[in-house]
Formats: C-alpha cells, structure tokens, sequence
C-alpha cells in the first residue's frame, strides 16, 4: 500500500468524520435528542465514538490497498470507479448525520442511512473482488450501517407523531 494513498483515504475519512461531528455532537447533548424515544436496544452513547473512528480507519487502509492492488493491475478504469464510489459513500456518511441530527428530519434520515448501507455494501464487494479477502473486515462496515438503519428506521417510528420545534437546543 502507497503511503501517498493512505494519506488521502486517511484525510478523507477524517473529514468525513469532522462533517458530521459538526452536526452530532451539538444534538446528542441537546433537549430534542433526550426527549427522543428510542428503542431498548440502542447502544450506550459511549459505543459510536468508540466503533466509528475503528471504521473509519478500515474504510481507508482497505480502500487504500483496493485501490492500489487496481493501479498495479492496471486496472485504471476499476481503480477510478472504486474511488468515485467511495467518495459517494463519506458524502452518504456525513449527511447522514447532518438529516438526522441537524436537520431532525427522522424519515429522510432513514432513506439516507439505506443508501449509505447499499453504497458499502458495494463497497466491500469491489473490494473484496479486487483483493480477496484481505478486504473482509471491511464488512463490518455494511453490517453497522445496517443495523444503524434498523435503529433509524425504529426512532422514527417511535416519534413519527411528534413535532419538535427547531429552537429546541
């Protein structure tokens, strides 16, 4: 793996990771997020910052040596496509975060949150067609994002009837 590749992979999940803390770590200490219904089975707050920089991190040494395994083989076109797909999954990341906890919009969160599981979804299977299975902990990147959606998909169904004013802090 280039050292060159990781950088970029590495600033780019860190960014990711600074956009939509912007938006989460204001709402999960404000009134709107502690009158929020949620279902038992949601995590202790202390769970997310402790799984998602490990993600972040795998996200970029994976994508790093994905895209790096494509270069060699030549596989320039495979090589592009893979980062244009990863850069569409951190723009999913972050703005996910920014509907559900800026925006408080619970359902569009939720459509949100099935799109960015999709996207890395797709994202370790390119990766794992490019490396083998080198590429396999990357799965337990769709894996959260799908149990995040069910846990989404669950708030907003909770408090779909709820209205919560913006002023709320």
């Amino acid at each position: 793996m280039r050292t060159t590749t990781l950088l970029g992979n590495l600033a780019s999940v860190v960014l990711t990771s600074a956009v939509g803390g912007l938006a989460t770590r204001p709402a999960v200490q404000s009134t709107w997020y502690r009158k929020l219904g949620k279902p038992r089975y949601q995590p202790p707050r202390w769970v997310f910052p402790v799984i998602w920089p490990a993600l972040y991190a795998d996200i970029a040494a994976v994508s790093s040596s994905t895209i790096d395994q494509l270069r060699n083989r030549q596989e320039n076109r495979a090589a592009r496509t893979f980062v244009v797909a990863l850069g569409i999954n951190l723009v999913l990341n972050a703005g996910w975060s920014w509907l559900f906890f800026n925006r408080r919009w619970l359902a569009v969160a939720v459509a949100a949150n099935v799109a960015l599981t999709t996207s890395s979804a797709d994202l370790t299977r390119r990766a794992i067609g490019a490396v083998g299975l080198r590429a396999a902990p990357l799965a337990l990147y769709p894996l959260w994002c799908a149990f995040v959606t069910q846990l989404s998909l669950h708030i907003w169904m909770i408090n779909r009837r709820k209205r919560f004013e913006r002023r709320d802090t």
